[in-house]
């Protein structure tokens, strides 16, 4: 079995449009067993991607909101940053 993190991981626009593909060719339907389990793996790997994407961006946004949130020396507490 071949993990996301030994491919090149596409960018988290990339990988959603490619699952929103996939969702699509799953659902048209048509497909053999072995073409509809293929197109699955393919889709779990794909969300899986997106996931770590998003949770990056949830560090991330926590971080700069933390940092937001402390108290800065010199500046109003109005202050955006």
């Amino acid at each position: 079995m071949v993990h996301v993190a030994d491919e090149k991981a596409p960018s988290y626009e990339q990988a959603r449009e490619e699952l929103t593909e996939v969702v699509r060719r799953l659902e048209t339907g048509g497909l053999t067993l072995e073409q509809s389990i293929e197109l699955w793996e393919r889709g779990e790997k794909l969300a899986a991607v997106c996931e770590e994407w998003l949770q990056g961006a949830r560090v991330k946004l926590a971080a700069a909101m933390a940092r937001r949130s402390e108290p800065t020396s010199g500046h109003s507490d109005d202050a955006p940053f």
